[in-house]
């Protein structure tokens, strides 16, 4: 919100004619964007001695008569400095102040009227935007942003994304048919009218979907070393894990240790023999799904082979990845 004055001119042969606006507020910018009119000139309005009367008039309503006041509105009053100068002052300006205003004067031979027509421009401002929302992968959604201003506002949508921003549509309502897990995140709405800086308000879009395990593998290890399976799920809300041998749950127990660290989970096999190989599998929950996935230890076996140095050579067992 911006103050200061403005105003604006007509000539004829027998006057001058200023509108002046003053203590600017609503919203109201300073100075160009205020109004238009044929001149912008120092706020002084002079009339010659052959103008006997003298008026101001809103549309048909008359605001001055000569300096007597019609107007109720105390935000408008009369400069006057002598007998020449007959200027309009409007205080704290307001979208209804918009319309035309006629200076009207009389002399001897005629009269004559001229006008100046006042533009109030509003910036755009956002009223009313949808709340942050949670829905379901595969929904509808509609997103919605309401703004006003003078001029009528133009609003455009963006999804905001780490990769980078993306323009979606331009309009109040935002349209989304089967929403998927790519489309979640932070929606911008933005509404300008080249009045101001845009307005600018954000909707936060989570997607719920089901466990999907991108990952699951075992590292090569050596007998009588450490074991460790790892299974890496994406699902919102969070997962939970289990871990089965065969078909038999596991759990913390001598040997064996489960870690979970928010997308990831770990099993620990403590002093692998031949007896920890076999089939895992790593089941990802939450209470839209599940999913599996199985993986074989890839172990390492030495064993003796004849040669002239006598070594040992690792024979590896991969792992297996399977869903």
């Amino acid at each position: 919100m911006q103050r200061g004055k403005v105003s604006c001119g007509l000539t004829s042969p027998h006057f001058k004619l200023f509108l002046e606006i003053m203590d600017i507020s609503f919203h109201v910018l300073f100075p160009h964007d205020l109004m238009h009119c044929p001149n912008i000139s120092p706020p002084r309005c002079y009339v010659d001695d052959k103008v006997s009367k003298v008026a101001w008039l809103n549309r048909s309503n008359i605001i001055f008569a000569g300096e007597d006041k019609w107007s109720l509105d105390p935000r408008v009053d009369l400069v006057t400095k002598g007998q020449l100068e007959y200027s309009l002052r409007i205080q704290k300006v307001d979208v209804y102040d918009e319309g035309p205003y006629t200076c009207s004067i009389q002399t001897k031979q005629q009269s004559k009227t001229s006008q100046v027509y006042l533009i109030v421009q509003v910036p755009a401002n956002i009223y009313r935007v949808s709340e942050d929302i949670t829905v379901n992968e595969g929904s509808n959604v509609t997103l919605s942003c309401l703004a006003n201003g003078r001029p009528d506002p133009s609003i455009t949508w963006r999804l905001l994304n780490p990769s980078g921003e993306e323009t979606l549509e331009v309009g109040e309502y935002l349209e989304i048919y089967g929403i998927m897990r790519t489309q979640a995140g932070r929606y911008e709405c933005k509404a300008s009218n080249d009045v101001a800086t845009p307005d600018v308000k954000y909707v936060n879009v989570v997607v719920n979907y089901p466990p999907f395990i991108k990952l699951a593998k075992s590292s090569e290890t050596q007998m009588g070393r450490l074991g460790v399976l790892q299974c890496d799920a994406t699902a919102v809300p969070k997962p939970e894990f289990e871990w089965y041998r065969d078909d038999k749950r596991l759990s913390n127990m001598q040997g064996i240790t489960i870690q979970i660290v928010g997308t990831r989970t770990l099993l620990l096999v403590a002093n692998v023999t031949e007896d920890d190989y076999g089939n895992y599998t790593c089941v990802a929950t939450n209470r839209l799904g599940r999913h599996n996935a199985s993986v074989r230890p890839g172990m390492v076996y030495w064993s003796h082979c004849e040669s002239k140095h006598d070594q040992l050579i690792p024979l590896s067992v991969p792992n297996f990845v399977g869903s």
